[in-house]
């Protein structure tokens, strides 16, 4: 079908950063305090801003929704930590994501990734069409994208790595050919954060996250954000994070942005922690296959190398185990210092079954055509001591897979001595 909107050029990226990832997680968005020299900026509450004269702030906020100090400075710094001219913070990842698809004129089309976030395949699937915006999604974006542009498609949806797969996606590949047509691209960065991975940088136009997930990594928030480079764009999804008002309030944004300045330690130990674990799990025999972006042997390796920061694999993984749901769920239940618990990217490690957990939502013949089967256990490596995680792992496949079959063993001879 022939393509009538024109190509697009990727708008020009922010200025390089004169620091290193450490010290901008530190420092940007964090200005000492005018009047009492406070290196901690202070929280914020106030809901209203005094004006000097009519239409003439003191400052420059007016209403909190509009914009509140807290949030223009975790803002700031998350910009500076993608590499994007601008970020706007939302009350969610789900509320930067339906904000994102608002943005849309009603008519549009979409193109994502099949493996995505049960939150996002809930509102793709059950929200979007109620404005008029169709979804089609694919499990091979990189070879289908091209056929499956129309004339209304607008935006391609990308996750990388995906939720719960871990699979990867060569993001210039997809923005080479979408730009062509003039389409966006946005990339969910959740999975990996911001420091070893930035989407903008491969030519992507929005990178958004759950900063409930890695960049506040605490578990004690609920938030999103989206950055960008275009001026258009910002006009456009500022207009609706006000008019919408799906804002954070100024206590999670300080607290997220706290969060972050330690970003760089946590997902560093938090990636050494996931190969650990992904490489024991690759060596039991109780498990059928392994999904970690940092393994040598996983099917996109060289994606990670040219995307990921030292081709690190992030704290993300996912296994199957032999023995299905029913191994799967007592594995979830074993576990000793891995919590069985929705969510991912906090300082404590979590484990949890995408089929009957946050995937539950998704048809069986959907999930399992992205690789989302009843055996397959979600992993959130978390900052503790990774021998300790790789035991605990063990510890686990040994009670559901072997002892068992040892106390069956036991009962059968004792049956057998009886009679």
């Amino acid at each position: 079908m022939a393509i009538e909107h024109g190509p697009i050029d990727t708008p020009p990226r922010a200025p390089s950063p004169v620091h290193r990832f450490g010290t901008l997680a530190v420092h940007a968005g964090s200005p000492h305090d005018p009047v009492t020299g406070a290196v901690i900026e202070p929280i914020s509450l106030s809901t209203t801003y005094a004006q000097s004269a009519v239409g003439h702030p003191v400052g420059q906020y007016e209403y909190v929704r509009s914009s509140n100090p807290n949030r223009h400075n975790f803002e700031s710094c998350i910009a500076a930590l993608e590499h994007a001219k601008y970020a706007l913070a939302f009350s969610s990842g789900s509320a930067t994501t339906a904000t994102i698809l608002q943005s849309l004129a009603s008519g549009s089309h979409v193109v994502s990734t099949a493996d995505v976030y049960g939150g996002t395949h809930r509102y793709f699937t059950q929200v979007a069409h109620a404005h008029g915006v169709r979804v089609t999604f694919t499990g091979s974006i990189v070879a289908d994208v091209g056929k499956l542009i129309e004339d209304d498609t607008k935006l391609i949806w990308i996750e990388t790595p995906s939720n719960p797969t871990l699979s990867l996606v060569d993001i210039r590949a997809v923005t080479d050919i979408a730009h062509r047509s003039g389409i966006m691209v946005v990339v969910d960065n959740t999975f990996l954060s911001p420091y070893i991975q930035n989407p903008l940088d491969h030519g992507a136009d929005i990178v958004v996250h759950s900063v409930t997930k890695y960049i506040n990594g605490h578990s004690d928030v609920l938030m999103g954000v989206a950055a960008f480079n275009s001026d258009s764009m910002f006009e456009r999804l500022k207009f609706l994070q006000n008019a919408i008002g799906a804002v954070p309030s100024a206590f999670d944004c300080w607290l997220a942005h706290r969060g972050a300045k330690t970003l760089h330690l946590r997902a560093r130990e938090a990636s050494k922690n996931g190969l650990m674990v992904a490489q024991a799990l690759e060596e039991s025999p109780h498990v059928i296959a392994v999904n970690y972006p940092g393994l040598a042997s996983n099917k996109d390796r060289k994606i990670a190398l040219k995307q990921h920061r030292d081709g690190m694999g992030g704290g993300m993984l996912s296994f199957r185990i032999k023995g299905g749901k029913e191994a799967a769920e007592n594995f979830c239940k074993t576990t000793q210092i891995f919590t069985l618990a929705e969510s991912l990217g906090g300082v404590e490690s979590l484990v949890e079954l995408p089929a009957s957990m946050t995937h539950m939502g998704i048809p069986r013949d959907q999930r399992e055509a992205a690789g989302v089967f009843d055996d397959l256990v979600r992993i959130s490596c978390g900052v503790e001591d990774g021998t300790d995680l790789v035991g605990d792992v063990r510890q686990a496949l040994e009670k559901v897979m072997v002892l068992p079959k040892i106390t069956n063993g036991l009962a059968q001879r004792n049956g057998n001595w009886h009679a």
